[in-house]
């Protein structure tokens, strides 16, 4: 039986004005977005999504971090949920459509099926995931890892934001008192969906119009600490210095070639180096440089790491140089469901969509419930591949084809 629901989500088109909606709120000077976890922007997006759930007719509630949920209760008594949704925080002065673009597509997709078929068989629920992106305090998924249960009160106890506040007294000040903590571990979410922006140029470059994720990287990132000795410039002969520039060069030119080298799907980046004492005229004692490695299999990684690695130590032996390396990132690949994969694929055949296989680059909440649930990650192009910046851009084509096609997989998993 069919049940009403405001005309305007039925509307193709609409999600371009919810995207500007959502993204009127922490709107920057610069056209982008700024919503840091637990901040008044936060706090007002996701009040304002929950006011826009509750006008649908979805049942509504946060759970005990900030994740806002909005279901519509299956009539089979099984117990199971399909959860679909994304994340509503964003970098600083980020682009509109990270995040928001997955929750708002799940809402709508969500209100197009109840409208054509009523109630699902299964219960449906949207999720605005309350923290992803890391960018107000030193971890990522909050709270999709508080979902899965590897994150909770004492993963927090010590963090702090840049402004000396404490996680938990920012938890607190948005209206989520951790004296009321209760784990909000779900064991019964059968399946999770998740549309994205691919923040990447490579469906826009092949001309099409779909990603289907197969696998997310994982990701180890390394702290590679140089000690080699401060000297004058001009009056240390090269064969005597121990320059830990010149090491550190080395290094970055050896971890590069061999990256391309070891497999085409391997990424290796320095992208932060400190020198001391970093004068014109001394050579530099000290260099210290970030390593972030990503690949979708974990024996790559691990091959890639010990080449390298084996590298630096000879180097340094050879040079009576120091080099320490520090670990402080290591994220497991996850592959994708392949059966929703499957099913993914039949749809967008069906349909007639250009769509593509795909490795994610970038992590993903997907990546959290992949580990405890079947789940399946979707792309819609990005603009010249721009993201976490206000240029992110995706045509209302392109956002409307991702919706039509999660809608479709929702129906054959809820209905």
């Amino acid at each position: 039986m069919a049940i009403q629901v405001d005309k305007q989500f039925l509307e193709k088109g609409h999600v371009g004005a919810m995207i500007e909606w959502l993204a009127s709120i922490g709107k920057t000077e610069n056209g982008g977005v700024t919503r840091l976890l637990y901040s008044p922007s936060w706090l007002d997006a996701q009040l304002a999504l929950k006011n826009k759930m509750d006008q649908a007719k979805l049942v509504t509630y946060f759970d005990s971090v900030g994740n806002l949920f909005g279901r519509f209760p299956g009539t089979e008594s099984n117990g199971k949920t399909i959860l679909t949704g994304s994340h509503i925080d964003t970098v600083v002065d980020g682009g509109k459509y990270d995040g928001a673009y997955g929750i708002i597509a799940s809402f709508i997709a969500v209100l197009r099926l109840f409208q054509t078929y009523g109630y699902p068989k299964k219960t449906i629920e949207v999720v605005s995931l309350c923290e992803e992106e890391g960018s107000r305090f030193p971890l990522t998924f909050w709270g999709s890892r508080n979902i899965s249960g590897s994150y909770n009160l004492e993963s927090v106890k010590a963090i702090k934001d840049p402004e000396g506040i404490e996680f938990l007294e920012a938890m607190n000040q948005a209206g989520f008192d951790p004296e009321k903590y209760t784990p909000p571990v779900r064991d019964d979410v059968e399946r999770f969906v998740e549309i994205h922006i691919e923040q990447g140029m490579i469906l826009e470059k092949n001309q099409n119009q779909i990603g289907i994720v197969t696998h997310i990287v994982g990701q180890r990132r390394f702290t590679v600490h140089i000690n080699g000795e401060s000297n004058h410039a001009g009056t240390t002969p090269m064969q005597y210095r121990k320059d830990a520039v010149s090491t550190a060069a080395h290094f970055i030119s050896f971890l590069t070639e061999k990256a391309r080298g070891v497999d085409p799907q391997l990424v290796a980046t320095v992208g932060r180096l400190n020198v001391k004492p970093n004068v014109p005229n001394v050579i530099a004692g000290e260099v210290e440089f970030s390593l972030d490695i990503r690949h979708h299999q974990e024996a790559v990684i691990d091959h890639y790491c010990n080449e390298i690695f084996t590298e630096f130590n000879r180097v340094a032996e050879s040079l009576n140089i120091e080099v320490a390396i520090s670990q402080w990132m290591d994220v497991k690949p996850v592959k994708m469901d392949v059966e929703m994969y499957a099913w993914t694929r039949e749809i967008a055949e069906e349909r007639n969509y250009r769509y593509q296989e795909m490795i994610s680059g970038a992590g993903h909440d997907a990546q959290v419930f992949g580990s405890v649930c079947a789940t399946s990650l979707l792309f819609v192009p990005s603009q010249n591949g721009i993201s976490h910046s206000p240029k992110e851009f995706t045509s209302l084509e392109e956002l409307e084809t991702g919706i039509e096609l999660l809608t479709e997989l929702l129906y054959k998993l809820a209905y």
